[in-house]
C-alpha cells in the first residue's frame, strides 16, 4: 500500500479517527477504506470513558508489520532558517557545505573574529543545533572533525547509546582509531563489513544486532576474525545499546551547518533570529550588566550537576550573549515604541529586548503593551497600566530595566 492509496493524515487528533490511530511518539496510518479496530481492538484508558480519550490496546511492536507509523518531531531549526532568510535576504540553499570558515567553527574560535576572547570555549559552536552543548563541545575537542563527513558521524555517536561514551571515545583517546574509523552509525557497520569482503547478508544482520543492542553471537564473531577485523572494532559492537542511523544524522548535520553559516557571515542576524526564537529563559538582569557578570553567573551554572531544562535553556543564552558581547555587539533595553512584544529588534549594532523577556509577563500583556504603543504614546505609567492591564509586577520589571525612564507617573498636574 503506497502513499497515495492512503487517506491523509489528520494531525494533532484526540481520539482514534478512521485515518490513524494515536501511538505515544507518532502517528499510525491506515490503509484507504480501512479502520483501526480492524488492526486492534480499542479502549478507553483505565476503563475511564468520562475522559473522552480511546487507545490502541496493542502496542506498536504488535502491528508495526501491518501498519506504517510516523514520527511527528518537532524542531526550532527550519523557523530559525526561515527567518535568518528573512532577516539577511540570503537563502540556505545556496550555502556550501564545504565552506572552510564555517568548519572552522567546529574547531576553535577564529572565525568568530572577537575582539574579546574570553568566551570560555574554544570551539565556535555555541547555539549550532546538534554541536551547541558542552557534551558535544567536548567530543569536538576529542574528535577534532575535518570535514562535513566527520560532522556526520559526531552527530551519530552524541545521539547512540554507549557509542561515543565508553566506547569510541577511549579508542580515540588512546589512538586506537579516529574519527574516520569508529563506529559512528548503523549503516557504517555493513559498509564496513561488506568492504572487508563479508557477505551482504551477514554484514546486515550483524548490522541490525548490533543497533539493537543485542551485541555478536559467537558466529559473527568467527565471521569477523576470519577477515582479519582488528578486536577492537570487535569489543565495540559488543558495547552498542543503540545507533543512530546516518541519513537522520547527515539531516541534522545540514541544518546545523547552515545555521552556523549565518552565524559567521551574519552575526547579528543569527543572534537576533536566536533569542528571538530559541531562547526560553533570557536572564535579563545578568546579560545587561555585561559580560563580566554573565562569565559569573556562566561559572555557577557550569558547577552544577544535573540542570533542569529551564537551566540548560537560561545557560545556553548566557553563552550566547557572552559570546555576542565578545564580537563586539551589544543589547539595549527594552524601548517603549521600538521593542517587540517577541522578536528581539536590530538597530545598528545593538539588539533591542523585546517584551517577552519581562520577567513574569505573559504573551496577552506583552502583546498588549506593544500594540498599545504603537497606537499613541502612553502619556504615563498610570496611562500604560489603564491601557494594558499591566500587573505592579510588570510595571516595577520595566522600572528596574530603565524601560520607563522620562514618563511620568501620572497624568495629573501639580502646582506644588
Amino acid at each position: 500500500m503506497n502513499m497515495a492509496e492512503q487517506k491523509r493524515l489528520e494531525i494533532g487528533c484526540s481520539d482514534v479517527k478512521s485515518t490513524t490511530g494515536q501511538h505515544p511518539g507518532g502517528l499510525i496510518v491506515l490503509p484507504e477504506g480501512m479502520e483501526i479496530y480492524q488492526f486492534t481492538p480499542v479502549q478507553h484508558p483505565a476503563n475511564d470513558a468520562a475522559k473522552g480519550v480511546i487507545t490502541t490496546s496493542f502496542d506498536y511492536d504488535a502491528l508495526k508489520g501491518r501498519l506504517l507509523k510516523l514520527d511527528l518531531l518537532g524542531h526550532d531549526d527550519p523557523t530559525m532558517i526561515n527567518a535568518l532568510q528573512n532577516l539577511t535576504g540570503f537563502e540556505a540553499k545556496n550555502i556550501k557545505l564545504d565552506d572552510e570558515k564555517v568548519m572552522s567553527l567546529f574547531t576553535s574560535i577564529d572565525a568568530l573574529q572577537l575582539k574579546d576572547k574570553n568566551i570560555l570555549t574554544d570551539v565556535g559552536t555555541y547555539g549550532v543545533p546538534e554541536f551547541g552543548t558542552k557534551f558535544v563541545r567536548e567530543m569536538l575537542r576529542q574528535a577534532e572533525p575535518k570535514c562535513f563527513d566527520d560532522l556526520i558521524r559526531i552527530s551519530g555517536l552524541s545521539h547512540g547509546r554507549d557509542v561515543w561514551t565508553n566506547n569510541a571515545v577511549e579508542y580515540i583517546k588512546n589512538k586506537t582509531a579516529t574519527i574516520k574509523n569508529v563506529i559512528s552509525t548503523r549503516d557504517s557497520i555493513m559498509v564496513y563489513l561488506m568492504q572487508m569482503n563479508m557477505d551482504a547478508k551477514s554484514s546486515f544482520d550483524i548490522m541490525e544486532r548490533v543497533r539493537k543492542g543485542k551485541g555478536l553471537t559467537e558466529s559473527d564473531t568467527k565471521k569477523m576474525k576470519a577477515l582479519n577485523i582488528e578486536d577492537w572494532y570487535i569489543d565495540s559492537c559488543n558495547k552498542i545499546k543503540y545507533m543512530f542511523p546516518k541519513a537522520h544524522a547527515a539531516a541534522y548535520v545540514m541544518m546545523g551547518f547552515r545555521v552556523a553559516y549565518y552565524k559567521v557571515y551574519y552575526p547579528l542576524e543569527y543572534y537576533c533570529a536566536y533569542f528571538s526564537i530559541r531562547s526560553k529563559d533570557f536572564d535579563t538582569k545578568t546579560i545587561l550588566k555585561g559580560a563580566t557578570s554573565i562569565r559569573k553567573e556562566i561559572g555557577k551554572y557550569y558547577s552544577m550537576k544535573n540542570l533542569t531544562p529551564t537551566q540548560k535553556d537560561t545557560l545556553t543564552s548566557l553563552e550566547l550573549a557572552l559570546e555576542m558581547l565578545c564580537r563586539g555587539y551589544s543589547f539595549e533595553t527594552i524601548t517603549i515604541g521600538k521593542s517587540h512584544y517577541n522578536n528581539f529588534i536590530i538597530e545598528g549594532d545593538k539588539l533591542i529586548l523585546p517584551y517577552k523577556v519581562i520577567e513574569g509577563a505573559g504573551e496577552k500583556v506583552t502583546k498588549k503593551i506593544y500594540e498599545q504603543s504603537l497606537l499613541e504614546p502612553f502619556s504615563s505609567i498610570e496611562d500604560l497600566k489603564k491601557r494594558t492591564s499591566a500587573s505592579a509586577a510588570v510595571i516595577e520589571e520595566l522600572e528596574i530595566m530603565g524601560a520607563l525612564e522620562g514618563i511620568q507617573k501620572t497624568d495629573q498636574f501639580s502646582f506644588f
